[in-house]
């Protein structure tokens, strides 16, 4: 699966398997959006409150800090912080700004309950931008202990 966002976060564009990946196959147009305050996101980010809320939030932060101006990064803080269950996250210190070798939990609108392991990059010509490959696979156990090296296999 594959995606590319702006530096809004934005999407940009996606490849079918990523589509596939969505209830009715309907992609959001925010995916900061999504993963924080839509609520088929915090279904399907599953474990959303501590394996994706924790983690989106300084992605958030760090946004701003680097575009304040943002109308989309700054409207989307807005509604974190007016949202009971993520104005307290949004406060908490965390320094993790990319998730670029994280291992997550997600439910597959086709496969089911499962894990992504994220890569993501940023297009040098496109500050703020962003890849992502998604690699999925099913089950309700992390395939790794800690971030893998990226090999070919």
């Amino acid at each position: 699966m594959a995606y590319v966002t702006d530096a809004s976060w934005e999407l940009l564009a996606h490849n079918e398997p990523f589509q596939a990946m969505f209830p009715d196959r309907q992609v959001p147009t925010n995916t900061m959006r999504w993963m924080l305050l839509d609520r088929v996101g915090r279904e399907q980010l599953t474990d959303w409150r501590d394996s994706w809320a924790p983690m989106v939030l300084p992605q958030l932060r760090a946004a701003l800090v680097a575009r304040p101006d943002d109308e989309i990064l700054r409207g989307i803080e807005k509604e974190v912080l007016a949202d009971p269950e993520l104005a307290h996250l949004y406060d908490i210190d965390g320094a993790l700004i990319h998730p670029d070798g994280h291992e997550r939990p997600l439910r597959h609108a086709v496969h089911g309950l499962g894990w992504v392991s994220i890569c993501a990059a940023q297009p040098m010509t496109a500050p703020g931008s962003r890849l992502f490959i998604l690699i999925y696979h099913p089950g309700t156990a992390r395939k790794h202990a800690r971030a893998p090296m990226l090999r070919a296999v």
